[in-house]
């Protein structure tokens, strides 16, 4: 019994030190894979802030943390763009559990406007040679043209900016004073500048040197905890965009937004004006279709969309009524006013340029015009189908009219067809006779002349 307790007691030691074993191996493989190749998801940023690039950096800051990546490198290049993109990738920054690095590349690149706020809430922020940040004021403009506010509006406008910026910017370790300079007084700063005033943390020459600085860097994460960055070797997986984001960021840009909606517009009503065009009524339909989903996601002015609207009636009152042009005019300048005032936006400009508002403009409202006056064209020709063609046509009596009262029987031949014909006056064989009207089988003619 002694022994067979003891065997017992020195397999289940034999046991539990193989399962020691097999989990410090494991740890160790793990260890070695995770220290031998630290992994990096790198996003793209190339343009304007909006929807759509929200949506791809938020899916990526996502797959990174699912991945338990060590490393979010995002590379930026924007001139700015929409506030409530802004706001959602920079919450999403924000609460990320893999640390973000943001670093504005090549030369000659920026992060202006909206860029600026986003740079600034990054674990890290970085720049390369030759590029330049800031000049994050408020745009009060409409469609590019500066607008005259009152002192309350405006800075109501810039404590709201730049309270959202000085929420994160200290956290980070940023010298918000010199930050709220960008938004208050539009500054700018090269990367030098940025980086001796504390704005950013790193000036490198490429990703690879970046990488290079930041492995075995200590960071501060908004929470508070600090994050040791282990990046020797790391390999970089570079998430694009798919073809469904660039499609749909296309779409939302506010000049394609215009141009789709005027599109649309003008399909729909070529094909209510002109039925059985078929292909108008089909690339109008499509194009609405697109424009109506820009809608959704950009912040659309409901004045600019009734300014169109009105465009649209006074375009088609040009055509029914003679105002000397003044209708026209009107139509010209509501459209306008409608495609600068339809993307609103308070720390961009993001709307519809006035080069693109003036290029669809007078065309839409030539062809709308146009169109209408055909259909009232069209309303005065002749019928030219069916018997009331034969109204007003001549033909020949072939054979004499007779018979008694006032009406007058016989046959003529109009078109080279055989009618049944009745005149108030009397008629000779092979003289030359007028439709007057059409009743049934029958028509009703007139002498026209000699045969």
């Amino acid at each position: 019994m002694m022994t067979s307790r003891r065997a017992l007691s020195v397999l289940g030691i034999l046991a539990l030190m193989i399962l020691w074993i097999g989990g410090v191996a494991a740890r160790q493989n793990s260890g070695v894979m995770n220290g031998a190749k630290p992994h990096v998801v790198k996003l793209i940023v190339d343009g304007e802030i909006e929807p759509i690039l929200a949506e791809y950096l938020n899916a990526g800051l996502d797959r990174a943390a699912e991945e338990h990546a060590d490393l979010v490198l995002i590379t930026m290049d924007t001139p700015g763009g929409l506030s409530d993109s802004m706001e959602q990738i920079i919450q999403h920054i924000l609460r990320s559990p893999v640390p973000v690095a943001v670093y504005v590349e090549p030369a000659g690149s920026r992060a202006a406007s909206a860029g600026f706020f986003i740079l600034l809430s990054a674990d890290v922020a970085a720049m390369s040679p030759g590029t330049h940040t800031g000049a994050a004021s408020p745009l009060l403009e409409l469609g590019g043209i500066p607008l005259n506010v009152d002192d309350t509006l405006k800075k109501k406008i810039l404590n709201d900016a730049t309270a959202f910026l000085r929420g994160y910017a200290g956290t980070r370790g940023r010298d918000v004073s010199l930050a709220e300079t960008a938004v208050v007084d539009g500054k700018a700063f090269t990367e030098t500048e940025a980086v001796r005033g504390k704005l950013v943390d790193v000036v490198a020459s490429s990703e690879s040197d970046l990488l290079k600085q930041l492995d075995g860097k200590s960071i501060r994460r908004f929470d508070g905890s600090t994050t040791i960055l282990h990046l020797a070797g790391a390999e970089t997986e570079m998430l694009e965009r798919s073809m469904r984001e660039q499609f749909l960021s296309r779409i939302v840009q506010p000049d394609i937004f215009f141009v789709l909606l005027i599109v649309g517009v003008l399909g729909l009503y070529a094909e209510f004006t002109h039925p059985g065009v078929i292909a108008p009524g089909v690339v109008g339909g499509i194009c609405m279709l697109l424009a109506l989903y820009a809608m959704h996601i950009l912040p659309v002015n409901v004045a600019g969309i009734f300014l169109v609207i009105l465009a649209l009636g006074l375009f088609i009152l040009e055509a029914k009524f003679t105002s000397h042009g003044v209708l026209a005019a009107g139509g010209i300048v509501s459209m306008l006013l409608g495609a600068l005032m339809l993307i609103r936006s308070p720390l961009t400009s993001g709307g519809v340029s006035l080069a693109v508002a003036l290029a669809v403009t007078v065309p839409f409202a030539v062809l709308t015009i146009f169109l209408m006056r055909l259909v009232i064209k069209s309303r005065g020709w002749k019928q030219t189908t069916g018997r009331e063609q034969l109204i007003g046509e001549e033909g020949a009596a072939i054979q004499e009219f007779g018979g008694g009262g006032e009406a007058k029987k016989g046959q003529i031949r109009v078109h080279g067809e055989l009618w049944s014909a009745v005149s108030q006056q009397p008629i000779m064989k092979g003289a030359r006779v007028r439709v007057l009207r059409v009743d049934g089988l029958t028509l009703h003619v007139e002498l026209a002349g000699p045969s």
